[in-house]
């Protein structure tokens, strides 16, 4: 199971031109706001935070102050891509629903430094024609353009993690995870470098090493919800739901409207046994997000736990 798509977008080293205009085909009456820190929990000053509204591809950006905090207004609902850049950090990339007439929860999202370089335009530009090349399926250029980069700018360690990738989708296993071996001989405490390495075991079919990958990664270092949400996915594929648990809490502290876990969250305390908390969660559910199919199977769900109890 690819689990790798999701997690692949959040922390790759991965830059997209973004078509900024003029079009107020974006606007409405929502609000979005956050803040943006380091690693060591430090506000970051001067980061642009891109917002791309997904069914116009328009947008705008704005900049972090002192304190790390950055807002967006007047906002319509549905999907916006956030980017967020600053010289000498990995750029961080994030899709997140936008409501107009709900609270939207605030967003914290964590940089990590760059080792080697500065990243430069001319190095933006050719991860971004890498990236293009990936996403387009052509495989086999997009590993050269990637490993040209590498010759150009060796110090960008973290492009073997896009190189992993790539083997990683053309089904190369061994390969993609030497190539996220060589991110952790630089990084050691890379923990998606780690989940994506239990991700090839477990494609290869090889379990225990997954787990034994997936168990190196403590849950407190863990800042972003995806990353989390795709741990205790695979705990709960294997029937670890007590693991799985932990994953799927501590995602939904970080992201309140993060629906996937949310239901994942229900499903787990039901094959636990906890059909008091399961209740409450599918309830909760069903308040967010109360006329999608998956209401019906949370609803479905609800009404059988009412009867267990």
């Amino acid at each position: 199971m690819a689990i790798q798509r999701v997690s692949f977008f959040f922390f790759s080293l991965y830059f997209i031109t973004l078509a900024f205009g003029f079009s107020q085909d974006y606007k409405g009456k929502g609000r979005i706001s956050g803040f943006v820190l380091d690693e060591n929990g430090q506000p970051l000053q001067g980061v642009t935070v891109k917002l791309l509204y997904a069914d116009s591809q328009k947008g705008f950006e704005v900049e972090t102050d002192s304190k790390g905090k950055w807002s967006g207004t007047w906002l319509r609902s549905g999907l916006w891509h956030l980017d967020f850049e600053k010289d000498g950090y990995v750029p961080y990339k994030m899709g997140i629903r936008i409501k107009e007439h709900e609270r939207n929860p605030d967003i914290e999202v964590r940089m990590k430094k760059l080792k080697g370089p500065a990243v430069s335009d001319d190095l933006r530009s050719l991860v971004g024609e890498g990236n293009r090349l990936y996403e387009e399926g052509r495989l086999e250029e997009a590993l050269e353009a990637y490993r040209g980069i590498l010759e150009q700018f060796p110090g960008a360690y973290i492009l073997n993690k896009n190189i992993g990738n790539v083997y990683f989708r053309m089904e190369q296993y061994d390969q993609a995870i030497a190539q996220y071996m060589k991110v952790l001989e630089n990084n050691p405490s890379d923990y998606e470098a780690m989940m994506l390495i239990g991700n090839s075991y477990s494609n290869k079919d090889e379990e225990e090493k997954a787990m034994e990958w997936y168990n190196k990664i403590a849950i407190g270092e863990i800042h972003d919800p995806t990353v989390l949400y795709n741990i205790g996915t695979n705990f709960y594929e294997k029937s670890k739901f007590a693991e799985a648990l932990k994953y799927y809490q501590k995602a939904m502290e970080i992201r309140k409207d993060f629906l996937d876990a949310l239901y994942q969250l229900g499903l787990a305390y039901s094959a636990l046994g906890n059909y008091k908390e399961a209740i409450e969660t599918f309830e909760l559910y069903l308040q967010r997000d109360p006329d999608s199919e998956r209401a019906k199977q949370a609803g479905n769900f609800l009404e059988f736990l009412k009867k267990k109890l």
